[in-house]
Parts: C-alpha cells; structure tokens; sequence
C-alpha cells in the first residue's frame, strides 16, 4: 500500500474501489456533476484544501476536466495537487461500451500508470528535496513552437503523448506539470525530438 498524507478526490464509486486497492488515503467521491449542486460537499472540500491539502485525479476526457476546474476554483485559497493521468483508449470491464471520448477512467488503470501519474505530479516529493533550477516558461513553449504557430496545436499534441499527459491539458496545467517532473535539459531533449521525428 502507498501511503498518502492528504485526501484524493475522484469522480465516483469505481474510482475509489480502483485507487483503494493500493492507496492508503482518504479518497472521496465527487458524484459526478453532483459536486456542482452540493453545497455540503463542496465546503468539505475546500475546508480540507486549507488544512490539509487535496490531490485531484479526475478522469482525462472533458468531464473530468470540467469537474477538475470546478474543483479547483472553489479550492482556490488551499492546496491542490492535480494528478493527470494520460489518454489511454478503451474500455472498462463493467461497461458494455466504451464512454463518449472512447478514454479509460481513473478505475479502467492500472497501478503502474496511476503511480506514474502520482509521481509526475509531485505527490511523492518533498518540497526539501527541491532545488533552484531553470524553469520551463511560456516562453520556451512559444518558442519551441507548442504555441503561437500555425502547427503548435499538433506539436503540442505529439508532446502530450510523448509524455503520456492527457490531450485536453492546457498550456497552464503543462507547464507546471513539466516543472514538476522534468528538468529543463528533459524538456529540451523532448522537444527536439519531436522537430526531429
């Protein structure tokens, strides 16, 4: 089991069911939309926010992130950690069909791409064991053409899969998450990588 000191919210039931089976962690369930119109859950949240923290694993289609923006703007003045898992195609054993965008949810993953997705948001680290380093800025985006060209939205994109980041990510969301888990140098050698192939 890995231990986590502060609660994860999920979108439903199956989620909690998949993430209990090898998280030690308070895991809570924001019903779906339901979140949206509750008024009791909503204040739980955000109370647990400012004392403690949140880390945020919805799933990677537009309901998840729709949820994942609520979430975050009415946790605005706590903590939250927002765990994005990547765009894996499928479908869960318990449906007859795959869901709308065709994506795996939080408990269609297994251990390993959930674990990765934990540890590329920073969940696992410490803030003592950060060092000052060079950030990744809008700028390097712009200029390593992910943004601001007539082809930034498919580089971009071939940049999401190479670092198996969902699809809808923002530019926003990208750069702190490149920031998280990768050094400037890591970044660079995939960007190039993507000009060269």
């Amino acid at each position: 089991m890995i231990k986590l000191d502060k609660p994860v919210i999920v979108e439903g039931k199956y989620d909690k069911i998949r993430l209990s089976d090898f998280l030690d962690a308070v895991i809570i369930e924001t019903d779906g939309f339901r979140i949206f119109s509750d008024k009791e859950k909503r204040a739980f949240i955000r109370n647990l926010a400012k004392t403690k923290g949140i880390i945020v694993m919805t799933d990677s289609d537009s309901a998840g992130f729709r949820i994942r923006n609520f979430i975050r703007n009415i946790a605005s003045d706590g903590e939250v950690i927002n765990v994005y898992i990547p765009d894996v195609f499928g479908k869960e054993k318990r449906k007859t069909e795959p869901s709308k965008e065709g994506k795996l949810g939080v408990e269609g993953l297994s251990r390993e791409i959930i674990t990765d997705a934990l540890t590329k948001a920073g969940v696992f680290h410490s803030e003592t064991e950060k060092t000052e380093t060079r950030q990744v800025t809008v700028t390097d985006l712009f200029e390593d053409g992910f943004t601001g060209s007539d082809n930034s939205r498919e580089r971009k994109e071939k940049l999401l899969k190479k670092l198996s980041l969902p699809s809808k990510m923002s530019n926003s969301q990208l750069l702190k998450l490149i920031n998280t888990f990768m050094s400037y140098e890591d970044y660079k050698k995939a960007a190039d990588e993507i000009s060269d192939g």
